[in-house]
């Protein structure tokens, strides 16, 4: 499974105040003020609250008020030549929501879908309302790094008579032996992917876009995720599973020569609406707490092939130190054992095979035996996943030391086209071309 360690794995966490894709903390909003970029704005009364706990007052205009706090009023752009969600740092809360279109719904019906989804996710990420009937969830929430990403499944291109367009690369997945998929819970016509800094600013995202779907889609399954908030440690650190273990060491980083060959169609492929797009494949994985929980430290790195306690190999060094394979103890063994696996996630065992994973842990209550429904929303972006997800879920399917603690229960693949410029929405070139 190339999801639990740190050989693919999410971005860095990024400290508060920071920015990635998003613009400076506390920049002036771009069409006057926001109410979203302010804390403490006045009311009908003109009352106004330090949002740091300061004297109470009165102000008689919305600029005496308090600003947001950095993480507040981190934003990230929705246009551009990607779309956002994908390098943008993991966010501390997601929701992942898949769509089918409805009966008699076809191409005129999705293209105007998207043009509402599309207008909807700029707004909220730039703070503002959502449009007509906002529902004022995030009402005194900044842009929270809020994202908005979406994908077409397989489904869609024939029911929008547009299988011409539909890309090779989103031919079905094979199956897998460690494969247990609910298919109520799998695939979909239409992909929506949400993260934000903020709770309440992620789940106004989500009713926002399922309030938009109108008569147009209806929701096929829904999940919700979660990681560590920014800031939540003294200093920037790659951030833990729920199985303890860090996660996150060898993802493939934006500075990287290959990075964009690795993840991105190039602007010459085909199909050419999928120019500067990505195919993320998403899998509802759960693990096996319990049964984990059970073993020792030390047999848990050995399984995993890294420290518990730092992410270093068990061959030696920091976090970050090249993984020796071939090291072997004083009776000869090898100090990574030949199923760990972070052994076989690497890409150097794998044909060069990459992906950039950025995933979301869940928890969805405890079943009546007492077991915690928990687990990884694995999501993971790639130029072709013929080429990335696949021949390494092959091997690992073939004697990963961790399939015995993880179950894959669903499954979904979506092209995720390029992002829209500006007066554009998502898919635009697919749907009118």
């Amino acid at each position: 499974m190339p999801d639990q360690t740190a050989d693919q794995s999410i971005p860095e966490a990024r400290t508060p105040g920071t920015t990635g894709t998003t613009g400076a903390p506390g920049t002036p909003p771009r069409d006057g003020l926001s109410r979203r970029r302010l804390l403490g704005t006045a009311g009908a009364t003109g009352l106004a609250l330090g949002a740091a706990g300061g004297a109470v007052g009165y102000a008689a205009a919305p600029s005496a008020a308090t600003p947001l706090t950095s993480l507040g009023a981190e934003e990230v752009m929705f246009h551009g030549k990607h779309q956002p969600g994908i390098t943008t740092p993991t966010q501390s809360r997601g929701h992942l929501v898949a769509f089918d279109l409805t009966p008699g719904a076809g191409r005129k019906e999705a293209a105007a879908l998207l043009r509402r989804w599309s207008e909807t996710a700029r707004r909220l990420m730039a703070g503002e309302p959502a449009g007509q009937d906002d529902t004022d969830i995030a009402r005194d929430a900044g842009p929270s790094s809020l994202t908005v990403t979406f994908g077409f499944g397989h489904g869609f291109f024939g029911r929008t008579g547009l299988e011409k367009q539909r890309p090779v690369a989103l031919d079905p997945l094979p199956d897998f032996s460690s494969d247990q998929l609910d298919k109520k819970r799998s695939n979909g016509d239409l992909w929506v992917q949400i993260g934000a800094d903020d709770a309440l600013v992620a789940f106004h995202a989500l009713r926002a876009i399922q309030k938009d779907a109108g008569n147009a889609a209806r929701v096929r399954w829904q999940m919700n995720g979660f990681n560590r908030s920014p800031g939540a440690t003294a200093h920037p650190m790659t951030a833990r599973n729920l199985m303890g273990q860090v996660d996150g060491t060898r993802n493939p980083k934006p500075g990287e020569s290959d990075f964009d060959q690795r993840i991105f169609v190039p602007a010459s492929g085909e199909p050419t609406w999928m120019a500067n797009g990505s195919y993320a494949v998403v899998r509802r994985i759960r693990m096996l707490l319990d049964d984990w929980e059970k073993l020792s430290v030390k047999a848990q790195e050995d399984v995993i092939g890294r420290r518990k306690s730092d992410g270093a190999p068990l061959s030696g060094g920091d976090e970050t130190t090249e993984m020796d394979l071939e090291k072997t103890d004083a009776e000869g063994n090898l100090v990574v054992p030949i199923n760990a696996h972070a052994r076989i996630t690497r890409p150097d065992q794998n044909g060069g095979a990459a992906m950039l994973r950025r995933p979301f842990s869940f928890h969805d209550g405890i079943d009546a035996d007492g077991v915690p429904d928990a687990g990884l929303l694995f999501v993971c972006w790639q130029a072709d996943p013929l080429r990335g997800f696949v021949p390494v879920q092959r091997k690992l399917d073939r004697g990963d030391a961790l399939s015995r603690f993880i179950r894959h229960e669903a499954s979904g693949l979506f092209a995720v086209p390029g992002g829209a410029a500006e007066g554009e929405y998502v898919g635009q070139r697919l749907l009118e071309g």
